[in-house]
């Protein structure tokens, strides 16, 4: 019973951080309509700019976290006025090729201009294991859980209650009549783009930091999509529901499935588990379905 419990919550704490990554995917979807497929390759650079702000700069973490995403927010704005701009109206085949390529790009420039820079930053924490109710759990893995959760909250208020929230849920429901009410839509996209550099930065550091799993970031957004198709592409509660499902599910088939069917099913089974959403329920748990008057 203990070990059930342990994998429950080590798969719950796991699953604030896929609901923090994924919350970056759905913010942008939600904005914009934009798939962004180099969600991994945000992750990768948000995580690596916090590490050279702390190694090269010597700035503490805080510091660090503010200066990277100072750097995701600028990067965002940037590819928001050279690319997105000129794609308005575009097929949405060159709005994922573009992502496609702005990953590779990602990719490629970030292992040339941070060669020898560590790709992860120590939580300033002690390493110690703390016994709840008879589970053990790694005082790292708590915190950054908590930390994901409490970052999950402020962007779902920011959605529900701020202006800028109201603005891009408006947006998203129709951004000409947005636009003609008088919302500035190429401001509040950028707003978006630069909120996903901030969960970037975070959710980046946080997983690289306290990860046991050997997952690169750019695998991590990857794994990312089966949460976001499960949850519905643009709902932020279902987006959080399906994090914490999916993680819990991953954990439990990691505990009892993998020594028995093989190490590494549970790296599949989520991708299994979207291919049995889609046949029953093809937008998602809470997703709203694209209902259109002919």
């Amino acid at each position: 019973m203990l070990f059930l419990i342990a994998l429950v919550v080590d798969g719950a704490l796991a699953g604030a951080i896929y609901a923090l990554i994924a919350l970056g995917f759905v913010v942008v979807y939600k904005a914009s309509r934009v798939i962004n497929f180099a969600l991994g390759e945000w992750l990768m650079l948000g995580a690596v700019l916090a590490a050279a702000a702390v190694n090269v700069l010597a700035l503490g973490l805080p510091g660090a976290l503010v200066a990277a995403s100072a750097g995701m927010i600028a990067f965002a704005a940037l590819f928001n006025r050279l690319v997105l701009r000129r794609l308005v109206g575009r097929p949405v085949i060159s709005l994922v090729m573009v992502t496609l390529g702005l990953g590779a790009l990602m990719r490629g420039g970030s292992a040339i201009a941070f060669r020898g820079i560590p790709g992860a930053v120590a939580l300033p924490l002690p390493q110690h294991v703390v016994t709840i109710g008879g589970v053990f759990l790694s005082t790292d893995k708590l915190v950054a859980g908590a930390v994901a959760a409490v970052a999950v909250a402020t962007v779902t208020a920011i959605f529900r209650w701020s202006r800028t929230g109201v603005a891009l849920r408006a947006i998203a429901d129709d951004d000409r009549a947005a636009m003609a009410s008088g919302i500035d839509v190429q401001r509040y996209l950028a707003i978006a783009w630069g909120m996903l550099g901030v969960l970037s930065v975070l959710a980046g550091t946080l997983w690289a930091s306290v990860a046991s799993s050997g997952l690169g970031l750019v695998v991590v957004g990857l794994k990312v999509f089966p949460i976001v198709v499960i949850g519905g592409l643009d709902s932020i509660p279902a987006t959080i529901i399906a994090a914490l499902l999916v993680g819990v599910l991953e954990s439990l088939v990691a505990g009892y499935l993998d020594p028995v069917v093989g190490t590494g099913f549970s790296a599949v089974f989520p991708f299994l588990l979207v291919i049995a959403v889609l046949f029953t329920r093809p937008y998602g748990l809470l997703g709203s379905p694209d209902v259109r008057r002919v």
